[in-house]
């Protein structure tokens, strides 16, 4: 792992780091218009960065954002425990097989610890090799069918 990574839980006034991380994303996903064509509001970023369910992870060396992850904190009904869901997650290309990913799991792992979760879960694509290796010695795997059900326009 790079000596000088810091890893960065971010807060209702790290707008610009979410905008890079955004950035940041729609490169390693190949989707720069999904992430970057139509940007939020800062104050829709605010907003965002304070729910207490949406957990955003950067990876920083130095200044840069080198990696990150978003998650989100479902409470469950039939039992009083949580489950933290990995939306994204991502590493730059420049900073890839370095354990940043590790790294921004470990410490979502502190995070749902503090806060009760049982488990964290996570998707991946079968053609994403890297994803599968690390989600494969980071856990156990699920075979799940996943569905998009579309809600219409407004």
């Amino acid at each position: 792992m790079h000596s000088s990574l810091q890893i960065r839980h971010l807060t209702c006034t790290d707008i610009s780091l979410m905008r890079e991380l955004n950035v940041m994303f729609g490169e390693a996903f190949g989707e720069r218009d999904t992430y970057c064509e139509q940007p939020p509001s800062d104050l829709y970023l605010q907003g965002l960065l304070a729910k207490e369910h949406v957990i955003v992870l950067v990876a920083l060396t130095g200044e840069q954002v080198a990696g990150g992850l978003v998650a989100y904190q479902l409470d469950k009904f039939e039992q009083e425990r949580r489950e933290i869901y990995i939306y994204d997650l991502a590493v730059a290309a420049t900073h890839r097989r370095r354990g940043i990913a590790t790294a921004l799991i470990e410490r979502l792992r502190e995070i749902a610890r503090q806060r009760g979760a049982w488990v964290i879960y996570v998707q991946a694509d079968y053609v994403d090799a890297p994803a599968l290796a690390l989600y494969n010695k980071l856990g156990s795997r699920e075979e799940v069918l996943h569905f998009d059900i579309e809600v219409g326009s407004i």
